[in-house]
């Protein structure tokens, strides 16, 4: 695979979020007007109510969706570093990892990055963060004990390559999002199940319950569905130009290769449990029946043939 431009790589990457931040409230604004023509469908009442009670419920909702995301946008280094209890990496006890994100770093004309380390024995890695204040390299203790240099290298590399193009925003955004839609499911599922049981002298409200709750499932799906999609188109194609960037950067993909190898052995991180955060890593294997489907990356043994043939 040829490596794209890093200025190229960051443009495509800035059109994309912006790209994001403009379809995301067309869509929440359309599955909310949605709901509503529902709503009042089922109440035999007129087509042309939903929309004034959209325009009427906008403001609400904008104003809360707004304040989620910038929660999110602002903290999320800090929700990301609790939920995965990652913690500051020592200078002094592991001058080995930092000497090799120092030369790195100012081999590339970066700014170094923070270090942090999760104390588990699984081996894997990624970068988080927004701007240059907040850009970290989290390391597991599996794959600090576990790589050789050369191998490590690569592994940092690598997140170095998402700092540098960009991808951590990006994907941060759309982690983002997928939370957003679900408080709005969660929301508009109290909205229908309140509103349903206030009418209990309908003979029908069982029934108008039900249909509710489904209508609400359904536009939930919806918008899980489309920021999957948004998260799918992603995150594959980031891993590879992460991968070739880290093969350019060190001039040695065959040791990344080899990285990749041992962490496809032992890459789950014990005790992490949220999926969004887990599409971060330098691998993570999809669970299900259609796991190769809904992967947010690509075939670890493809990754390393490409890298092999680099």
């Amino acid at each position: 695979m040829n490596y794209i431009g890093i200025q190229t790589q960051q443009r495509r990457n800035n059109v994309k979020s912006i790209f994001l931040l403009f379809m995301f409230p067309i869509l929440l604004i359309g599955l909310v007007y949605l709901f509503f023509v529902i709503f009042y469908a089922l109440n035999e009442e007129s087509y042309f109510s939903a929309g004034q009670t959209t325009l009427e419920a906008l403001p609400a909702v904008i104003i809360v969706v707004t304040i989620w995301f910038f929660i999110a946008y602002f903290f999320n280094t800090l929700m990301i570093q609790r939920a995965t209890q990652a913690v500051p990496l020592e200078r002094r006890e592991n001058k080995r990892v930092y000497n090799l994100v120092e030369n790195l770093c100012m081999a590339s004309g970066m700014d170094m990055p923070k270090v942090n380390v999760i104390e588990d024995h699984s081996l894997n890695a990624f970068a988080s963060g927004m701007n240059k204040n907040t850009y970290t390299v989290t390391l597991t203790r599996g794959i600090i004990n576990t790589l050789d240099d050369l191998e490590l290298e690569g592994v940092i590399a690598h997140e170095l390559t998402h700092i540098r193009n960009r991808d951590v925003r990006l994907l941060i955004v759309s982690i983002i999002f997928v939370g957003i839609f679900t408080m709005i499911a969660q929301m508009a599922t109290r909205i229908a199940f309140h509103s349903s049981v206030g009418r209990s002298n309908n003979k029908n409200n069982g029934a108008a319950t039900l249909i509710m709750l489904l209508v609400v499932a359904a536009l939930g799906a919806i918008g899980y569905i489309f920021s999957l999609l948004i998260r799918l188109s992603i995150s594959r194609r980031r891993e590879y130009m992460a991968d070739a960037g880290a093969a350019q950067m060190t001039k040695n993909p065959l040791a990344l290769a080899a990285a990749l190898r041992k962490i496809s052995r032992n890459p789950e991180i014990h005790g992490v449990k949220r999926e969004d955060i887990a599409q971060l890593y330098i691998e993570h294997k999809a669970k299900g029946a259609f796991s190769g489907l809904f992967a947010t990356h690509p075939p670890i043994e493809q990754r390393i043939r490409i890298l092999e043939q680099f």
